[in-house]
């Protein structure tokens, strides 16, 4: 029997992953000319979480410890940079013609 059979995953949450789909959205309106259909966005998602430190939580205490250090600057300007540097490099590289 697998682990997934066994327990409950589904409230393991990448607090880093809303943090990034936030500031990506947040990117993505003050910006113009650049492709916003799925595969670049994905893509500047991916790129910017594979840059960036996970915090994953399971719990609500978790979920406080998490907003406690989406507060910390440096956490939330390394997540922000990492967006930025990702619409860059994607924008400039797209995965589509």
């Amino acid at each position: 029997m697998s682990l997934r059979d066994q327990y409950n995953f589904e409230n393991l949450e990448n607090e880093t992953e809303r943090l990034v789909v936030e500031y990506l959205e947040k990117e993505l309106a003050d910006k113009k000319g650049i492709c916003t259909c799925e595969d670049c966005v994905l893509d500047m998602a991916a790129y910017a979480l594979n840059k960036s430190r996970p915090c994953y939580r399971v719990s609500l205490l978790g979920k406080l410890y998490a907003q406690a250090k989406e507060e910390d600057s440096s956490f939330a300007k390394e997540i922000q940079k990492a967006v930025k540097e990702a619409v860059k490099k994607i924008t400039q590289n797209p995965s589509h013609d």
